[in-house]
Parts: C-alpha cells; structure tokens; sequence
C-alpha cells in the first residue's frame, strides 16, 4: 500500500504547526506506559506537536521518558487517575488542536469515566476513542449516536462486546457482520482489532493484511491509536488515517518480527520501527 503524498512530500516553509497538534489524554498510575506508547507512536508517525494529559502528580515520571512532549499535568484522582475536575483545564485547549486522543491507561476510576463521558459528549473536532474511553461508554452507548464520522473508535472484540452487549465469541465468529451493524447503528469510524482488523465506516470498507501474532502484546493498541492520532493531524480524513495507520502498524510489527521473533516482540519494537514502515510505503 502507498501511503498519500500529502504525509511525506513537504513544503520547505513549514513549521511544527502545519503537522498536527494533538492532545493526548493518557495514563495513570497503574498504566504510565499506555500513555508514552501512544505519544511516542504519535510523534514517530510525523506530528508536529504532541501534549499529553497526565495526571499530575505523574508529571516527573513523563519529564524524564520523551523530552519532545508538551506535558500538560491535569487535576486528579486519589488514586492518580485523571479527575472530573479537570474538565475545565482540558475544555481550554479544544480550539487549539487538531485531534485528541483518548483513553490509553486511564483507568476505571469512576471521577475518569465522568471525565471521559463529558469530554466525548463535548468535543466537537476529530477523535480517537480507545481503551479505558471505550469501556467508559458500556451502558452510555447513546453517546455515540450524538459523534460523525470524525471519530474513530478502536475497540478489539471484548471492549466491542461490552458496548453492544453481545457475545465476544458471537462477535469473533462474525466480525463484519458486527462491523457492519455496528457503524449503520453509529456514524463512526470503527477500527476493530485483531486477526484481520476490520476498518469501516458507513462509506468505506478496509480489511487489514500485514501483522502477525508476535503483536498480540501489551501496549500494541496504545501505538496504534497514536499513528491514527499523527495521520489526522496531518490532514487526512478520520477513515483514511485509520486505514493507513493499520496498515503501517502492521507493517512496524511484520518488521519488528523478523528482527526479534514474535516470540520476543513487544510494544516498543512497533514504534522503533516506525520509521522503516513508512520509508516502504511512501510515494516515489
């Protein structure tokens, strides 16, 4: 697959801006890496500038890993988990980004899942909804009768399971059928994970070939919704990104295995070999 001019081909007169600003929403205590996984996946993958979310008190673990992130230490929980409280803090930078990613690590803190609810139901721009985001919306499924196809939304068959409130095996068994159901009752884009994942919304239909079962590992997802998150920045439409971001995941992961093993892959080797993918899929 080739992926689109417009990710590689530059115009000498740019700056960090015309890339993509992207506000990561990410981790707590229990799960400080989801959050660099997926920030650092994000800046591999070409955004210009990437902030990331935090709980505060997390603020000198994250200083130390990436020095290219903004960080953006936020109002937390008891147990260092993003707060509802800070909604206000996040609400100010909704005009000035051009995606938001949301969910890796967060957590099942109830104060988290009011803070997911509200910042879903209140963001008007693109988005990627993943992980600890998706389990939030089990039993507030109405929630995303009210987003378009702008979101994209990356469930693996369980956390789909728990939204729809079917049988993961039922699920497995049929997943585009399910696909299919699903983005008809729900105008977004739905990255299903797994063997064969499935990208689809209600115009367009992608079936994913490269990757193998070496990525089957923690954190694969997390770098996952951070290409999806750099390839929106940079201008493509939420179905485009997500199709090319599996794509190029795969493909980091199929690179990673031949070095490494399947055996011996995990989640940092896909963004390490971020960079090769892309050089193999870019136009001549």
């Amino acid at each position: 697959m080739v992926l689109p001019a417009r990710l590689s081909r530059r115009k000498l007169k740019s700056h960090k801006g015309d890339f993509g600003k992207i506000l990561i929403l990410a981790g707590s205590l229990k799960y400080v890496g989801a959050a660099l996984l997926c920030a650092k996946a994000c800046l591999r993958s070409g955004a210009g500038l990437v902030t990331l979310g935090i709980p505060k008190s997390l603020y000198t673990i994250y200083a130390k890993r990436v020095e290219e992130l903004i960080l953006f230490p936020l109002e937390e929980t008891k147990g260092k988990s993003l707060s509802l409280v800070a909604f206000r803090q996040v609400k100010d930078l909704f005009r000035k980004i051009d995606c938001l990613i949301i969910g890796p690590g967060l957590s099942d803190n109830e104060s988290t899942k009011k803070l997911i609810l509200k910042i879903i139901s209140s963001y008007k721009g693109p988005m990627v909804i993943d992980a600890d985001a998706i389990n939030a919306l089990k039993g507030k499924s109405s929630l995303l009768r009210k987003l378009d196809n702008k979101c994209v939304l990356t469930p693996h068959v369980a956390e789909l399971a728990r939204i729809i409130k079917e049988d993961p095996l039922d699920i497995s068994k049929s997943r585009k059928k399910f696909a299919n159901e699903f983005i008809l009752k729900y105008n977004v884009v739905l990255v299903l994970k797994g063997y064969g994942t499935i990208v689809a919304d209600r115009n367009s239909f992608y079936l994913n070939k490269t990757g193998n079962p070496g990525m089957a590992t923690a954190g694969s997802g997390d770098v996952l919704s951070g290409i999806i998150g750099a390839f929106i920045g940079q201008g493509l439409d939420s179905f485009s990104a997500a199709k090319y971001a599996v794509y190029i995941h795969g493909v980091s992961g199929d690179i990673a295995a031949k070095k490494k093993t399947q055996l011996g892959l995990i989640a940092s080797d896909l963004i390490e070999n971020i960079p090769v993918a892309l050089k193999t899929s870019l136009p001549a």
